[in-house]
């Protein structure tokens, strides 16, 4: 069947201007995992618009049922690989939680997620919301307008629940430094205690992302961090109201990656190519011509099989905008960036960040210096084996050149701190600089005994 196709696709190319040309490939049947989320889109995209197929590649692509599944599918090689969360490969390396050595050669997005609250509690926040000259909510909203209505829960003895959707997640994370930057704690982890709350003034506890707007309308938990459409379906639904974007709360931070075992990427690297070269061809075409090719992408997501919510639903993200409460929709044209900013391109200093949001929650459990931090970013992260597949998608006429970093060391410039919503800036090649500037978290050698930060 291998030689048959590649028969076809090869006759075919032959009448177009560009094709992919044929890598020697070790593995051609191959079954990524995904979470029914939209940032999947360029597995989705790779699949239909048959990128995979172009490079000889016979793609099965299966949803799982939370990410801990799918973490487990790829170490153990039911899968072959999958969009992951960016805290899983680095948290699995580094033996947090299941240890095992997963790298990624693919950023699959930046920014994607929201925060949504419960219609109560969104009633509670107004009255410490500030207002436009039109009525409507100023953004971005401060985790400093839910500080009241959280002591007035403590003070009647009521816990105040949120949900994120695992320990390693972004949305966890994204969650955390958005109530901390709003001067609520999100708690700690220790060796002891897993759960993540450990001086809590908000316990956090996951919930999959699709049942987050059930979990939120049954009223176990009061507000939620999650990726697209989940929030959007609040709103739909008459349930919630997202707060803030991951985009207001740090401009184009990153997101998903697409994550493999190394040993699959040391046995199999052209497949390893073949595949990376497939995905940024999708993220090309989910963002080029100004993202024209959006409402496809959106009628692909919304079938069953990939995220399966409405139409409606997901592009209220997907095309250019978003809605906050009914009708209050507002442009954020970045809400889901696949491919420009360098967005699929993996850098250390994305990989650095999620190392010092562990660290500053307690997950990574001691002090770690600066070389640690960039040692483990360049175990997981591999932009070698990103810039290979970028410079044969050239060579064939499928990219351009000038969008690549080639001459990058695998750091971002700095972000400013007028893009992250507490004002305080973010320097990968400076991770414990930057955790001492936080003013809640762990610093220097402070640990977690018992209940007690030490140190």
């Amino acid at each position: 069947m291998r030689k048959l196709m590649i028969g076809l696709i090869a006759s075919t190319a032959l009448t177009g201007p560009a094709f992919a040309e044929m890598l020697e490939l070790e593995k051609d049947e191959l079954t990524f995992g995904f979470i029914k989320l939209t940032d999947m889109a360029p597995l989705a995209v790779a699949y239909e618009n048959g990128y995979f197929l172009d490079e000889g590649l016979f793609v099965t692509l299966e949803a799982q049922a939370n990410w801990k599944v799918l973490l487990d599918g790829v170490i153990d090689g039911q899968l072959d690989g999958a969009h992951m969360l960016a805290g899983q490969p680095l948290a699995a390396t580094i033996g947090f939680g299941t240890e095992a050595h997963i790298i990624t050669p693919f950023s699959m997005d930046l920014n994607g997620n929201g925060i949504t609250v419960s219609n109560e509690i969104w009633n509670q926040m107004l009255p410490h919301i500030p207002k436009m000259d039109d009525g409507r909510p100023q953004h971005p909203i401060s985790a400093a307008s839910l500080k009241p209505v959280v002591e007035k829960y403590q003070s009647e003895g009521k816990p105040f629940n949120m949900g994120m959707v695992f320990p390693v997640s972004t949305h966890n994370y994204e969650l955390r430094y958005w109530l901390a930057a709003g001067g609520l704690h999100p708690g700690y982890y220790s060796t002891d205690d897993i759960s993540g709350q450990i001086s809590a003034d908000v316990l956090l506890s996951v919930t999959p992302p699709p049942q987050m707007p059930a979990t939120l309308e049954a009223g176990t938990i009061y507000g939620y961090c999650v990726g697209e459409p989940w929030n959007q379906q609040a709103v739909f639904k008459g349930i919630g109201v997202p707060v803030i974007t991951d985009y207001q709360l740090w401009k184009n931070n990153p997101e998903k990656v697409f994550g493999i075992n190394a040993e699959f990427a040391e046995q199999y690297p052209n497949t390893t190519l073949a595949v990376t070269k497939a995905l940024i061809r999708a993220a090309i075409w989910l963002d080029e011509n100004e993202n024209a090719n959006r409402p496809e992408a959106v009628e692909i997501l919304s079938r069953p099989e990939y995220v399966g919510a409405d139409y409606d639903v997901i592009a209220n993200s997907m095309t250019g905008f978003f809605e906050f409460e009914k009708g209050d929709k507002r442009d954020i044209p970045d809400f889901n960036v696949f491919f420009r900013y360098n967005a699929t391109y993996p850098f250390y200093s994305d990989a650095v960040w999620y190392l010092t949001q562990m660290r500053r929650w307690g997950q990574i459990t001691e002090a770690k210096s600066d070389a640690w931090y960039d040692e483990v970013a360049r175990k997981v992260y591999k932009p070698g084996i990103y810039l290979e597949a970028a410079k044969h998608l050239v060579e064939e006429g499928l990219a351009d050149e000038a969008d690549f970093p080639w001459d990058s060391d695998g750091y971002k410039a700095a972000t400013p701190g007028e893009d992250i919503i507490d004002g305080i800036p973010y320097d990968g090649r400076s991770p414990n600089a930057y955790l001492e500037s936080l003013p809640i978290g762990l610093k220097s050698s402070q640990t977690i005994i018992g209940s007690e930060v030490q140190g």
